[in-house]
């Protein structure tokens, strides 16, 4: 019992200091601290074999992914001090008009996720802009939050086929499929979202001209003129090129083996086989490519390289601390009867499986994380069961990205930092568009693989 005990004991303890913004490299260590000691776990085995060395250990799962983060946010970071994200977003205002603020918040961000650009960047890199396109529409920041959590955090990581997101290539490693996994699915599901979540925001934008709820600066809002955002920014062509780059040569593989290239092909079997490091060359090749092309990148690339890879650190071990719980979490005997609750409950395969990926996100606050841990955890099971492995990869990847953003989501209290909003303020619409929207549309995918 006082292993039970310990266990919500120490996942309450992770939500509850995520909340209250202490650092969740601390958190994580102390949760899993608790969760040793209530369970009787062998102290010594339970943090260097499991929390940091085992399967789901903390430093397992930094060195496997580090390449792939760094390089992403070395090409985010290349694509903001370039401009090359705001010229894109430029180019949406001159086609929309600035009124369109959320549709040009929302399709910026998306753009930048899919090809490449890591999320934190986005929001930095729109923020400026954001405040001057809310300010013009006269619409409260808090749908800018809800905006740019749609188009940044949300169908572009978890649902469209070939994003070098980190989701979309965690299954790859377990099941042996490739990014493009379930294209299908994948695109009615990002649609879905999509369609859903621009619904809800048109919709509380109406409401808010309605009730007169308008613009509010933060008290450390620097607005900046249009003239002065539009400085030094590159043609839009030319902005999208390394994110056309980036998809591009994750899709290479199989566009080459549609037009008749051997699969054995030596360039296509080592990036068939490199479900990280392929991705994460994509992201070298496009930053290098970026720097050719764009005059102030190249003024000191080397030196925006070197920030850009630094600037992956934290984010890198702030998930990886959370997975390190986790497989602290999946040692105890009360998560083995969990498993074999949700595999053995009376219900479809891929509905136990919707419920086990969206509780462990939920928990862990982490779609990596909780995306790591199910796959660790529940995968074989599902296959088991007659569950495709395609099928498993997208349903999964979409399921881990509902529940995760939960209040204390390390992603949505950084958005809020960054926008001056408090939970009170601008939770709900980030609610909505990161969690209702995503589960309601990963059931709708659910429900067509099922008749598929």
């Amino acid at each position: 019992m006082i292993g039970i005990l310990g266990l919500f004991l120490g996942m309450g303890l992770l939500i509850w200091l995520a909340l209250r913004d202490v650092n969740i490299i601390f958190a994580s260590v102390i949760c899993a601290l608790i969760v040793i000691a209530t369970n009787g776990l062998p102290f010594a085995d339970s943090i260097n074999q499991t929390f940091l060395f085992g399967d789901l250990g903390a430093f397992t799962f930094a060195g496997r992914f580090f390449l792939l983060f760094a390089a992403g946010a070395m090409f985010g970071k290349i694509m903001s001090e370039s401009h090359a994200a705001t010229s894109i977003a430029m180019a949406l205002v001159n086609a929309l008009g600035a009124q369109r603020a959320l549709w040009i918040t929302v399709l910026s961000g998306a753009l930048l996720t899919y090809g490449g650009v890591v999320v934190f960047v986005v929001i930095f890199a729109m923020y400026p802009l954001g405040l001057r396109l809310f300010q013009a529409a006269d619409l409260p920041k808090r749908l800018f939050c809800g905006a740019i959590a749609l188009g940044a955090g949300t169908f572009t990581l978890t649902a469209l086929p070939g994003t070098p997101s980190i989701h979309n290539v965690i299954p790859t490693l377990k099941l042996g499929t490739d990014l493009f996994a379930a294209p299908v699915l994948g695109i009615f599901g990002g649609a879905m979202m999509f369609i859903l979540g621009m619904a809800y925001l048109e919709r509380e934008r109406r409401i808010a001209k309605a009730n007169g709820e308008g613009f509010v600066a933060g008290p450390n809002d620097s607005i900046p003129s249009m003239e002065s955002i539009a400085k030094d920014v590159p043609h839009w062509g030319l902005a999208l090129v390394p994110l056309v780059l980036v998809i591009g040569t994750i899709l290479s593989p199989r566009l080459a083996t549609i037009m008749g290239a051997s699969p054995d092909t030596p360039w296509i079997a080592f990036a068939s086989s490199q479900p990280v490091l392929w991705p994460s060359i994509a992201l070298a090749l496009a930053s290098v490519v970026a720097v050719l092309i764009f005059a102030t990148a190249r003024r000191n690339a080397i030196r925006m390289m070197g920030i850009g890879t630094q600037d992956a650190i934290i984010p890198l071990l702030a998930t990886s601390a959370v997975i390190g719980f986790g497989g602290v979490v999946a040692q105890t005997a009360g998560f083995g009867a969990f498993t074999q609750a949700i595999v053995g409950a009376d219900l479809p395969p891929l509905v136990s499986m919707f419920a086990a990926a969206s509780t462990i996100s939920g928990i862990t606050g982490s779609s990596s994380g909780g995306l790591q841990i199910f796959m660790a955890t529940f995968a074989d099971a599902y296959l088991a069961l007659g569950v495709s492995a395609e099928e498993l990869h997208r349903l999964v990847a979409m399921a881990s990205g509902g529940f995760d953003s939960l209040p204390h989501c390390g992603a949505v209290i950084v958005l809020l930092q960054i926008t001056q909003q408090t939970h009170k303020q601008a939770y709900k619409d980030i609610g909505i568009v990161t969690v209702i929207v995503p589960v309601v549309a990963t059931l709708l995918t659910l429900g067509l693989a099922m008749i598929l």
